[in-house]
């Protein structure tokens, strides 16, 4: 063959390699929050903040509380925090979702406090659970105990992998849908916590996904605890009767008032609450398969339409009036798929002595400005100290506030 013909070709090869590549690329594959999303909507997860907020900036100031209560910074610089834990100690420990990472916050002999990253690198470490002097950390799917915490916050031992022993669903099984954890320790001594479903709303294996589960520290024993809750990520024991009562949330795009976000009380082992079939009494609108929504145990509580739901607490202590006593604290991190804003709250259920909840009141209030529909921050967990007052980590700002009691 000629040079001649070779540089022809060469030269037809070069004309023709832009049509390859402008051939169209896939498309991307919609993200698991969007699937469903009315044609034309425009809602979406509101970012969240990753960079320290300045002490002056956390809008400790717009909160609103009852009478004879008031609200402080209680630490802050802390992105993303969520779920708390309290050593023996004293010890605070916070996990984080998107942040990636689990910090230490001591307190100090003059009232201030320090904070320490303990822990960092690791997805969605937002479950945490205090045993003795062993911190259980639970991200996506791992299971990290650290021994010993409280005496090596400055050298932090290496944890112990019970990823393994508790053989939770995989992040690419869960496909990126609810896979975040939260976790607590039963008066039993097991450790309770949740397996979100992998989707929004879809049909899947019901003793995988969408579960309460509780395990044996080490891993061992699994036991269903509930079925049919489509995403728990906060749950507590009532004080007195010891029964297991979890939040939870509904499914997304059939409605700015439905479902609900609930409250559930779970009164037996392996109660099924229903999901995707029912939520109470509202029937799924694609996925009821005939089903009758009497046939599923039914909510405590509605607690409004995407709300979202997050940590409760039974108030413990004796610092509040008597009547927050043994009554569920919800924190309410707030909507992002409504057309108007709910949510960015604490509420508390009040209970008779039956354990029905009889009301919903509003407790802390002041970050959702309902005129702007903008947020100052979002609630997401609450723990009560041992002195009786109560701490509501700010997940938006990266705080947390200690709410006290003066008559």
């Amino acid at each position: 063959m000629s040079s001649r013909r070779i540089l022809l070709g060469f030269a037809a090869a070069l004309l023709a390699a832009p049509a390859f590549a402008q051939a169209p690329a896939a498309p991307a594959p919609v993200p698991g929050w969007a699937v469903g999303r009315p044609e034309g909507s425009t809602l979406a997860p509101h970012a969240g903040r990753l960079t320290v907020t300045p002490l002056d900036q956390v809008p400790v100031g717009s909160i609103r509380l009852p009478p004879g209560f008031q609200a402080e910074v209680f630490a802050h610089g802390m992105p993303g925090v969520r779920a708390i834990a309290e050593g023996p100690n004293g010890t605070l420990f916070a996990g984080t979702r998107a942040i990636g990472r689990v910090y230490a916050i001591s307190r100090n002999p003059d009232g201030t406090t320090r904070t320490r990253i303990i822990a960092q690198g690791l997805a969605q470490p937002s479950g945490l659970v205090m045993i003795g002097n062993s911190l259980y950390v639970f991200a996506v799917n791992r299971v990290l105990r650290y021994d010993n915490i409280e005496a090596n916050l400055d050298n932090v031992p290496t944890p112990v992998d019970l990823t393994a022993a508790y053989g939770f669903p995989t992040e690419q099984e869960h496909g990126g849908n609810h896979h975040w954890k939260f976790a607590t320790l039963g008066p039993d001594g097991r450790i309770y916590t949740n397996v979100g479903v992998n989707c929004n709303v879809c049909e899947f294996d019901r003793d995988k996904f969408a579960l309460l589960v509780s395990f044996n520290p080490d891993g061992s024993d699994r036991r269903i605890e509930a079925r049919g809750v489509r995403n728990s990520v906060g749950m507590a024991h009532h004080p007195v009767t010891r029964e297991l009562w979890a939040t939870n949330h509904g499914r997304d795009w059939a409605g700015d008032d439905a479902p609900q976000d609930t409250l559930l009380r779970v009164r037996r082992a392996g109660e099924d609450f229903g999901f995707p079939f029912c939520l109470g009494d509202w029937r799924d609108p694609q996925y009821n398969a005939g089903r009758n929504c009497s046939e599923f145990a039914q909510p405590a509580a509605l607690l409004g339409g995407h709300t979202a739901v997050l940590g409760m607490r039974f108030y413990t202590g004796t610092m509040f009036p008597e009547q927050y006593r043994n009554m569920a604290f919800i924190a309410r991190r707030g909507s992002w798929n409504r057309s108007r804003l709910s949510g960015y709250d604490v509420v508390v259920a009040h209970l008779d002595a039956q354990g029905n909840v009889t009301r919903i009141e509003e407790f802390l209030t002041g970050f959702r400005n309902d005129a702007a529909q903008t947020f100052a921050d979002r609630p997401v967990e609450v723990h009560v100290l041992r002195d009786g007052s109560m701490l509501v980590s700010g997940e938006q700002m990266g705080a947390i506030y200690r709410i006290t009691y003066r008559q």
